[in-house]
């Protein structure tokens, strides 16, 4: 065998561990080395990577630079080890063999480098041997006599020889791969975590109470309790304890080291054991398996976030609203902001309702003259500080009014990040801060996506513990979820803000800002084509974002659709042989068409004909019914109110419309209206229901604690 180490197949790997296609595995990896981005891939290489979906491609993408990055570590662990000689074919078989991480570490673990050790004093002593015998087990002479044979100017006593060999014995038990593996392996579900109160904790609102007295295996423990535990430790008001059982460990150590009845050494290997279960081995195996349970419950957490974001994200857009956003507080005020159905700023006001002011009569006055000078049909109310007061309010002024006006609780999370940021200057320079707030509150009803894309995802709010998970990873996935929804739904070139076209497949920050520079002093672009005369966007990024800019009503109908430039002259083939007209309504489109591909054998021979593949074709013809179509469409809207309910007023039984706020581990929190979200435990949930944050829904109240502020919902039917 050869001391080379060989990289993975990683097509191969992938493969079999996707249950993919190895070839369109290959294929995709090639194209993702090329710079193509995962939305371009998705949408417009498919007849490369066997229309593989968005998510197989990440997933791809992502099992390939772990892979890699394995491989990386793999190399540089031979090489450190050859530096030393001690480089085996036995060694780079078990590298090779190695399929995570820690595997690695483990084998590295006897060979790294690290600060002088009482074994390595021991060893210097010249005890090497004496340790080998206790390991052996095949010596029946006495141990005293045996000890006796190590003694020097440096070893004055056959008890320093002795403690000194059971040291070397103690590393080498638990530097021992087969023994970390088999003890982690039995901790990761036999091992019982404890948690307790420290004596100096400060914790007066009593957030880690469930803690203080916390016992349970730790296979059993959810994610988010995990991070809880993690955050008590860190804020120092918990401590914790892991407990191996001893079988498991013993068990474990005893595989590779057993003691013999034969041997006069089976005591001190027994002694040395135990020295290294409780000094080395365990506190090793606690630190892995906080290590491990960690990484699961973070990719969790980050999974849960991704996806509430994802389903906020997609909230479909309010079209044809006048919206008054209206950014709530006591003492501050209400900050008020009217905006056009095109999102432009008509008017401001700030007005003092509550206390300390409580000027309801003044600010009434203040509303109605906004409302009516507006022609204002929509009410946005922020969730933050005196939300509920705020709706109390703008629900008697409709009750009072003649006018078809209703108002909506909009989740504010961000604006104030918003409000202070660059882009906000930006966008709003002749606005105070406090005012920019209420403008995103109205503008979020309007397009969620447009304005939502101007925040970090991680200032949102649809998660728990974002700050407690890997921050770079949490930013990278939120990032793919902001590219994937934008790149999906399409940005009109001619409107969007440098924020959204930011997110656009192949543009960034810069070419954003260059196209949106151009498009001030050119004018706005009447072709896709035009968008090459834009300072750095060259052919590659071209290629990359075109296919996602819309651009409505220009030169070109097929521009305001998600068909690539690159494939016009099939689509111009394909209208004309199909005898399409452009102008007919999406079902003549749609029939003629359908008469088109009939003619032939297969939808595959159509495609043959036109020079393209089966997947480009079908999009294609998608397309050419309902041009640019807007994915969103599909999406239940949020729920509109005219007047507020109390809890008081909720009874058992009650059912109820309301919107999923939040997705969290135990169930979902949905605002039904009232002060509180009420909470629809996972129990409650039907297994075939999926509910994402946004979705509408009629729930049933099951609970009501008036006094706790708890609501708790049942599913109805």
């Amino acid at each position: 065998m050869t001391l080379e180490i060989i990289r993975t197949d990683y097509p191969s790997a992938i493969a079999a561990q996707l249950k993919l296609n190895a070839v369109d595995v290959k294929t995709t990896i090639e194209l993702l080395d090329e710079g193509n981005t995962i939305p371009f891939i998705a949408r417009y290489r498919k007849e490369k990577t066997g229309s593989m979906d968005e998510e197989q491609i990440r997933s791809v993408h992502e099992l390939y630079e772990r892979l890699y990055a394995l491989d990386l570590r793999r190399e540089a662990i031979a090489e450190a080890i050859a530096e030393q000689g001690n480089l085996t074919e036995e060694i780079v078989s078990a590298l090779h063999q190695a399929t995570t991480l820690t595997e690695l570490e483990d084998i590295y673990a006897p060979y790294k480098r690290k600060r002088k050790t009482r074994a390595d004093v021991a060893r210097e002593k010249g005890l090497q041997g004496l340790a080998d015998a206790i390991l052996n087990q095949k010596t029946r002479e006495p141990l005293e006599k045996l000890a006796k044979q190590y003694l020097s100017d440096d070893v004055g006593s056959i008890e320093e020889a002795i403690a000194g060999a059971k040291d070397i014995v103690a590393q080498s038990i638990s530097d021992h791969t087969g023994v970390r593996q088999h003890v982690r392996e039995k901790a990761l579900v036999w091992s019982n975590v404890g948690t307790g109160k420290t004596k100096t904790a400060e914790d007066p609102k009593r957030v880690y109470e469930t803690y203080y007295d916390f016992e349970l295996r730790v296979d059993k423990l959810r994610p988010h309790q995990v991070l809880a535990i993690n955050r008590g430790e860190r804020e120092d008001v918990l401590k914790f304890n892991l407990d191996v059982p001893e079988r498991d460990w013993r068990n474990g150590v005893e595989r590779f080291y057993r003691p013999s009845r034969q041997s006069s050494l089976s005591n001190q290997l027994v002694e040395a054991a135990n020295d290294s279960a409780q000094r080395l081995l365990l506190p090793a195996i606690e630190r892995d398996v906080r290590r491990e349970i960690t990484e699961q419950a973070e990719a969790h957490a980050i999974q849960v976030f991704a996806k509430n974001l994802r389903g906020l994200l997609v909230q479909p857009p309010l079209r044809g609203y006048t919206v008054l956003g209206l950014d709530p507080a006591f003492r501050t005020g209400c900050k008020l902001a009217v905006v056009s159905p095109t999102g432009k700023v008509l008017g401001t006001g700030v007005i003092y309702p509550h206390q300390p002011q409580n000027k309801t009569e003044q600010a009434r006055t203040v509303l109605n003259k906004l409302v009516k000078k507006f022609d204002v049909n929509l009410i946005a109310i922020g969730n933050g500080t005196a939300s509920r007061e705020s709706e109390q309010f703008v629900a008697d002024y409709i009750q009072s009014q003649k006018r078809d006006i209703n108002y909506l609780i909009v989740d504010e999370a961000g604006a104030s990040v918003y409000s202070a940021s660059k882009l906000a200057r930006q966008e709003l320079p002749e606005l105070d801060v406090t005012l920019r707030g209420a403008v995103s509150i109205a503008r979020r009803v309007q397009d969620p996506l447009a304005e939502l894309v101007k925040i970090d995802p991680k200032s949102i709010g649809v998660g728990m513990y974002q700050h407690d998970v890997d921050q770079k990873q949490l930013a990278s996935s939120l990032d793919a979820v902001v590219e994937s929804v934008v790149n999906n739904v399409g940005v009109n070139v001619n409107t969007a803000s440098p924020a959204l076209l930011t997110h656009v497949s192949g543009i960034g920050p810069k070419l954003a800002d260059n196209i949106v520079e151009h498009r001030d002093t050119q004018g706005p672009f009447a072709t896709r084509k035009a968008l090459k005369a834009v300072k750095g966007l060259g052919p590659k990024a071209f290629e990359q974002a075109a296919g996602f800019l819309r651009i409505p009503e220009g030169d070109d109908p097929l521009d305001s659709s998600a068909i690539h430039p690159e494939s016009y002259k099939v689509a111009k083939k394909l209208i004309k042989q199909a005898k399409v007209d452009m102008s007919a309504p999406p079902k003549q489109r749609e029939q003629a068409l359908k008469t088109f591909v009939t003619q032939f054998d297969s939808f595959a021979d159509a495609a043959d004909a036109l020079g393209c593949g089966v997947p480009t074709l079908k999009d294609m013809v998608s397309q050419l019914i309902r041009p640019g179509r807007d994915p969103r469409e599909k999406v239940s809207g949020p729920v509109l109110r005219t007047d507020v309910l109390k809890m008081s007023d909720l009874t058992t039984g009650m059912l109820l419309k309301g919107t999923v706020r939040n997705v969290v581990d135990f169930g979902c929190f949905i605002d039904i209206g009232v002060k509180q979200d009420g909470l629809l435990h996972n129990s409650q949930i039907p297994y075939e229901i999926e509910l994402s944050v946004g979705d509408v829904v009629t729930v049933q109240i099951l609970m009501v604690e008036e006094e706790r502020g708890r609501i708790g919902l049942g599913w109805p039917y």
